[in-house]
């Protein structure tokens, strides 16, 4: 239940509450996302290969996008600045890589600290 309340803490979320997070739940957070990047990894994997060959797997690479997008319009405050850059087709490639490149980090035996480190460095 914590956890589905700490996903409030999102300024980017349409129902945002502005709540300091603690130094644990942000810790529990990393070990979460770190597990789950190693379950994921496999699709994540194929969504990176899709997008380097994009004329042999581009359904792929569309079908995960196209659900990226679905997602953030669903639940994020779309009139946000920050938001419309996610949206904007030209630019959230090269975020998306970069999230997905950094969750496939994650499954080394130190994903739990690379990911403390680049969020911290964020």
């Amino acid at each position: 239940m914590t956890i589905w309340k700490l996903r409030n803490n999102n300024p980017l979320r349409k129902s945002y509450v502005t709540n300091n997070i603690k130094l644990k739940e942000f810790d529990a957070l990393i070990r979460i996302t770190v597990e789950m990047s190693k379950y994921l990894y496999p699709y994540i994997r194929e969504i990176l290969k899709s997008k380097e060959d994009i004329e042999e797997n581009s359904a792929i690479w569309n079908d995960f996008n196209r659900r990226f997008i679905e997602l953030i319009k669903e639940r994020f405050n779309i009139d946000s600045v920050r938001v419309k850059k996610l949206l904007n087709q030209d630019e959230n490639d090269e975020i998306i890589i970069k999230s997905l490149l950094i969750l496939s980090f994650c499954i080394s035996n130190h994903g739990y600290q690379k990911l403390k480190n680049f969020l911290y460095d964020f």
